[in-house]
């Protein structure tokens, strides 16, 4: 399990998040994130950027990108953040099943959906973080126990 892909809507928010963090995780594993509808070339969101800084991360460079076949092809795993990105991603990409999971499944009868913050208040992004923080640090124990 060497390529890691995280996916969301616009790949400004929550998958630019969860990449920092599971890199942060997992420095020895490629990890890269996209958007289904991703508004390309634009930077994480400032709002996430802050949260995402007090906590260590630095999101400053990252610059959205579109979702693409030869990515989901790449990736050993993808983390999607809600129920419907995993729908849409097997339905699209049929070869995709069996390795799109949702981030915030986190054991068995234990999953949320990583509600998309963008364009809401400090508090839904601050909710995203920690979200996005469980759920990377279940996925990041997972990866290193499979080796």
């Amino acid at each position: 399990m060497q390529n890691i892909l995280t996916v969301c809507i616009g790949n400004i928010c929550r998958s630019p998040v969860a990449e920092a963090m599971l890199k942060a995780a997992l420095p020895d594993k490629n990890i890269w994130s996209a958007g289904i509808a991703a508004l390309e070339g634009h930077a994480a969101d400032k709002t996430a950027q802050d949260i995402a800084q007090e906590h260590g991360l630095d999101l400053s460079s990252h610059r959205a990108q579109q979702l693409s076949s030869y990515m989901c092809t790449q990736a050993d795993l993808i983390l999607v953040m809600e129920t419907s990105h995993k729908r849409e991603l097997e339905q699209k990409y049929p070869f995709t099943r069996g390795k799109v999971h949702c981030l915030g499944t986190t054991g068995p009868g234990k999953h949320v959906d990583i509600a998309d913050p963008y364009k809401k208040d400090r508090t839904a992004f601050e909710t995203s973080h920690r979200l996005i923080t469980e759920g990377v640090q279940h996925w990041a124990l997972l990866i290193k126990q499979l080796g």
